[in-house]
């Protein structure tokens, strides 16, 4: 029996709603603690890690194979704030896979097989993530935010999908802005956080 635990926000069997995965049943952990700080944070109570209970790694773990999802999706807050190898290196071996969001603000810890990369203007994503990103997931809340977004694809891999989504509360401007702006950008898609219109977690 380890010691390791984390603070855990919650965790809930649902379909994953955004970016190059959205469509796929999932068991989402999504932990305590973030000092990013975005304005339009719609989780903001997950950013005092100690507001949150620790879970041992096994009861992590038992409740994601329990759930019978083979893909569990590690988000917060900013989960890598955390040591993560051990809890990779646990779902793994559960022959479970493992996909992080991250702003890229921490380095990132843990052998993953899916990482989003989601930088945010509030705290710089660090260079040594952007080749780690599969996936780099913009959230467009100003229309200067394309733009923005286009500076860090310069970072990532020539591999890595891109995908701008707009910002819940600003959505119809927003997705205006993005199928305007992707219809001349190649390569670029929009993601839609399908889950909140389908009224699902």
């Amino acid at each position: 029996m380890s010691t390791i635990s984390y603070p855990v926000m919650e965790a809930f069997a649902t379909v994953q709603g955004e970016g190059a995965h959205s469509g796929t049943p999932s068991w989402f952990l999504r932990l305590g603690g973030c000092d990013v700080g975005c304005v339009w944070c719609d989780v903001k109570e997950s950013w005092d890690a100690n507001a949150h209970p620790r879970h041992s790694l096994e009861d992590i773990v038992s409740a994601a194979v329990d759930s019978g999802r083979k893909v569990v999706v590690v988000t917060g807050g900013e989960p890598a704030m955390h040591n993560l190898a051990p809890l990779t290196e646990a779902l793994h071996e559960a022959g479970l896979q493992t996909h992080i969001e991250t702003s890229g603000a921490h380095a990132l810890t843990g052998t993953w097989d899916w990482v989003t990369l989601s930088p945010k203007k509030f705290k710089a994503c660090r260079e040594e993530v952007y080749p780690l990103a599969d996936e780099l997931k913009v959230v467009v809340f100003h229309r200067s935010d394309m733009d923005w977004a286009a500076e860090h694809a310069e970072r990532v891999r020539p591999d890595c999908a891109l995908f701008l989504q707009p910002e819940w509360d600003k959505r119809d401007d927003a997705t205006f802005w993005i199928l305007s702006w992707i219809a001349v950008k190649p390569g670029w898609r929009i993601s839609l956080q399908t889950h909140k219109y389908i009224g699902i977690p």
